[in-house]
């Protein structure tokens, strides 16, 4: 009898999946999305929209009329190209297949997002992580120095970063891209509707940099839709690994009609900043929680006992992020997404039954 161990590789096998906590019944704040819907006159010319879309044909693989209103709205540099992909996700996936030769690697600061490594993992890629500072801070120095060790391919620059919300400092990005002479520049503002910083507007001015974003923190995360800004002879070559028709139908048409309302989206990312320091402020003065500053729409805290308060919150219905486990400089830190006044006071209250240290 054939079995998975007998086909597949040994490392895949190996791995764990990429957890996704169930969350029914819970108050949801362990994913940073946005927790306001649609208001329901806009949701319901979206459906009307939705209606006529072509349900029976394959999507456009590079809908031309939806990637120039999107260069118009995010404002992405004329001298630059889109791709589009399924969430950030799969512009990551592409990314690490096409450089994929033999001894290739990726560096990135960590703690950071996950798939920057998994992803390398899956394509044979050797990943390089680069712990920052104590405090969280960027290390641009160790970075610099594992770019001229290891000559990687790609270097992942999160802006902000995820877990901890940290915004380096654009003159360390400035000597990260100098310094990476051999390797592409991989900026990525996920967060950028809570940053309100960006580097989009300089993707053209150099020639080993692509900016990617995706709408899923502006409000949009159910349409899994990412894109990456960068000079033609990136694009098009990251292009040819693209999976035909990746990007479906009903994203495509939501996005498209969406995107002449960013007004409201922008409008409910601005909500999310206010309570982000109100919520920083009020965890902040409770005993034994330390806030680490954030540029995302979450918080980074570390708490006296990170499995402690996720059971304490989890018995009050809200579902947040123990991340203590993802790396040494994360002990005993749990992720915050900022929810609306309603979500946050109740995640409040639940800390407090935490006690004094």
């Amino acid at each position: 009898m054939t079995t998975p161990q007998d086909i597949l590789r040994s490392d895949v096998i190996a791995m764990t999946s990429y957890p996704v906590a169930d969350s029914t019944g819970l108050i949801k704040l362990d994913a940073m999305e946005n927790p306001f819907s649609l208001p329901a006159d806009l949701a319901k010319k979206l459906g009307e929209h939705l209606a006529g879309v072509a349900l029976n044909r394959y999507p456009s693989p590079r809908p031309a009329q939806l990637i120039a209103k999107l260069k118009r709205a995010m404002k992405v540099p004329d001298a630059c190209d889109v791709l589009l992909g399924n969430g950030s996700d799969e512009l990551i996936s592409m990314m690490s297949m096409a450089c994929a030769k033999p001894g290739a690697k990726v560096v990135a600061p960590v703690p950071g997002f996950v798939m920057y490594q998994m992803s390398a993992k899956f394509a044979h890629l050797e990943f390089v992580g680069v712990p920052l500072n104590a405090d969280f801070t960027f290390d641009a120095d160790a970075l610099i120095a594992a770019i001229e060790e290891h000559a990687p391919a790609l270097v992942y620059l999160a802006y902000p970063n995820n877990p901890t919300g940290t915004l380096y400092d654009d003159a360390d990005i400035e000597r990260v891209i100098a310094a990476a002479s051999r390797s592409l520049v991989v900026i990525d503002e996920a967060y950028q509707p809570f940053a309100e910083k960006t580097w989009l507007p300089r993707a053209a001015d150099f020639d080993n940099v692509v900016v990617m974003r995706t709408v899923s923190k502006l409000g949009l995360a159910g349409i899994r839709l990412g894109y990456m800004a960068g000079l033609p002879a990136w694009i098009m070559q990251f292009d040819k690994v693209r999976p035909p028709y990746n990007i479906n139908v009903l994203t495509q048409a939501s996005a498209d009609f969406l995107l002449d309302h960013l007004d409201v989206l922008d409008a409910q990312a601005a909500k999310l900043r206010a309570q982000r320091i109100a919520l920083a402020r009020e965890i902040a003065a409770l005993p034994g929680m330390t806030v680490f500053p954030s540029a995302g729409n979450f918080l980074l805290v570390r708490v006296p006992d990170a499995s402690l308060a996720y059971e304490t919150l989890l018995t009050s219905r809200v579902l947040v992020k123990n991340v203590s486990k993802m790396h040494a400089l994360l002990a005993n830190c749990v992720r915050l997404t900022v929810g609306t006044a309603d979500e946050n006071a109740q995640m409040v209250a639940a800390l407090k039954k935490l006690g004094p240290n």
